[in-house]
């Protein structure tokens, strides 16, 4: 494994050691001992896939250079207890595993749902201490969340499982974890992004075993986020609309899922449907399909290092998810910074492509866009945004894994 795989081109080994040694004298400030392992989980992009996974479709999902860095020490009194940078410290013990409504949105309940997680698979778990820092893009949809949860994942995978659990199987845990115990409804994209490392293309026609394919990443291209304000806060009933409507067309067919109804079909009924569902929902589950398309070629363009055709699958999803999916503002406010900086953006950008990035509503854009134009980009939306809300990224190869921090240290780059 190699630093650069990690966190990109531009990565310089003193910062990383650097950060290393900070978190090592955090962790034994904290706790009077030093860590014995040291753990990483990545941010996520979503390249193209917007709001198809919960309804057994397909997405391009790729890890990306930032992470959360654990160092970590096992315990054996059955204890977890997390230090996180900037957050106020929690404890739980790993038999007490229970839902509480009061714990929604809060780390201690992801940590309890990977245990149970664990536990329901009948896997061994037990006790560790860590002290947590993020340089994954706050309020850039990223999915913090979905990096600590495969976090725990792989620290329990390692430190009590002997390293068995599967990436598959991880990102399934992990999205249990958010829907259950934190309250979330999230699809499996997030997490399968993370797991895997790469950049993949994903089919969730079985969520349970879904189908994977690893891709590779243009050269000479760079993502940049922009986080265009507005928090996801109050946002998670607009979220599951988006659910609930697909799932209200697919029940037209005596359905659960739209993967299970031919697009023919839909387009046939569309006067039937009409008396039964929203004209809103009908557009939402023509997205699916449609971005199911864009999905296969898009992945089909980058095996052929078509970088033309991979762009204009990847603009399209941003035309179709403002036109159609209808989550680039929230319904009702006059407030459309995502739709603002997806309509600046297509303006600035010669060689690449925008998309809104992740649920919508509120948050962020991604651009895909060649090397040679990302600081005119980065600056032209600094300047409507805010410098603290860009930012670069490239893909990372290595999902979320414990780290030989000796080796990476002695490498040379």
């Amino acid at each position: 494994m190699q630093l650069q795989e990690l966190y990109g081109r531009s990565v310089r080994k003193k910062d990383f050691i650097a950060r290393v040694k900070a978190l090592a004298e955090k962790f034994e400030k904290s706790t009077a001992e030093k860590p014995d392992a040291w753990y990483s989980a990545s941010g996520r992009a979503e390249i193209i896939g917007n709001h198809t996974d919960h309804n057994h479709g397909n997405v391009i999902v790729a890890a990306i250079s930032c992470d959360v860095l654990a160092a970590v020490k096992s315990r054996t009194d059955g204890k977890i207890q997390i230090f996180s940078e900037g957050y106020a410290p929690f404890e739980l013990d790993v038999n007490d595993l229970s839902v509480r409504e009061q714990e929604y949105g809060k780390s201690i309940a992801l940590v309890r749902g990977v245990l149970k997680g664990f536990c329901d698979r009948g896997l061994e778990v037990g006790g560790f201490t860590a002290y947590c820092e993020s340089t994954v893009f706050r309020g850039a949809g990223v999915s913090s969340s979905a990096a600590f949860e495969l976090l725990i994942c792989e620290i329990l995978n390692q430190l009590y499982a002997g390293g068995a659990v599967g990436s598959v199987e991880k990102a399934i845990i992990s999205q249990f974890a958010e829907n259950i115990y934190f309250g979330k409804p999230c699809g499996l994209l997030d997490q399968s992004g993370i797991a895997l490392g790469g950049i993949n293309r994903i089919d969730f026609k079985d969520p349970s075993n879904p189908e994977i394919e690893a891709l590779t990443p243009l050269q000479g291209y760079s993502l940049v986020i922009t986080n265009t304000g507005g928090s996801h806060a109050k946002l998670t009933a607009h979220y599951a609309a988006i659910k609930e409507e697909m799932h209200a067309v697919a029940e037209c067919f005596g359905k659960q899922f739209l993967r299970d109804v031919p697009y023919e079909e839909v387009l046939a009924e569309i006067v039937k449907l009409r008396t039964k569902v929203s004209e809103r929902a009908i557009l939402r589950a023509l997205h699916f399909y449609e971005e199911n398309a864009r999905v296969s070629r898009a992945a089909q363009a980058l095996k052929e290092r078509d970088a033309a055709g991979f762009l204009a699958q990847i603009g399209e999803s941003g035309r179709s998810s403002l036109e159609c999916l209808q989550n680039c503002y929230v319904p009702g406010s006059a407030e459309q910074p995502i739709a603002l900086a997806m309509h600046i953006s297509e303006r600035i950008i010669r060689d690449g492509a925008v998309r809104i990035h992740g649920g919508g509503f509120a948050g962020t854009v991604l651009a895909y866009l060649a090397d040679a134009e990302v600081p005119g980009y980065v600056a032209q939306m600094e300047k409507i945004f805010g410098a603290g809300n860009v930012f670069t990224a490239s893909v990372r190869i290595p999902g979320a894994v414990r780290l030989n921090i000796e080796e990476l240290a002695e490498q040379q780059i």
